[in-house]
């Protein structure tokens, strides 16, 4: 968790003086962006929940959402926004943090190479990003996305200001 512990701080701090919220809705990082942000002291005062939306299963029955909503693959920003949304709803926060992605060994269902996550804020400003790593490595992209997941965050919370 150290990789991410000082990411975390900083953005744990931002939210809880700006007195918001966050949920977090992750497939291809596991749990490591909401293990990140709670292992920070004081995390209740911003972190309301969130799920590891890893298939579309998990996506109908903790998002709600219908198939007919999401029409484009996953793993695009387009969908990363939409989970985002929907988990921010669902919530009742002010900000929600969404990832998708491939992190390997082996490349996604829909096409996309091992190392491709796509992540997504919504809240009072939207914001996705992209991130290719060109890893195979499972482990080590799951830490990459979840770094470049919680900067766009902190980027857009701070912007937002």
């Amino acid at each position: 968790m150290n990789r991410l512990t000082d990411m975390a701080r900083e953005v744990g701090a931002l939210l809880k003086e700006k007195q918001t919220t966050i949920a977090v809705a992750e497939s291809s990082t596991g749990g490591l962006i909401a293990a990140s942000l709670l292992a920070v002291p004081g995390a209740s005062a911003y972190f309301k929940g969130g799920g590891v939306i890893y298939t579309r299963e998990a996506r109908s029955a903790l998002l709600g959402l219908p198939p007919a909503q999401v029409t484009m693959r996953g793993s695009t920003e387009e969908y990363a926004l939409i989970v985002a949304r929907a988990m921010r709803e669902k919530l009742g926060t002010i900000w929600c943090l969404a990832e998708s992605g491939a992190s390997g060994p082996d490349g996604n269902r829909y096409g996309d190479a091992a190392g491709h996550s796509c992540f997504a804020v919504a809240g009072p400003v939207e914001r996705a990003a992209t991130l290719e790593t060109g890893l195979a490595d499972r482990e080590e992209n799951m830490w990459r996305f979840a770094a470049a997941a919680l900067e766009l965050l902190r980027k857009t919370v701070t912007d937002a200001i």
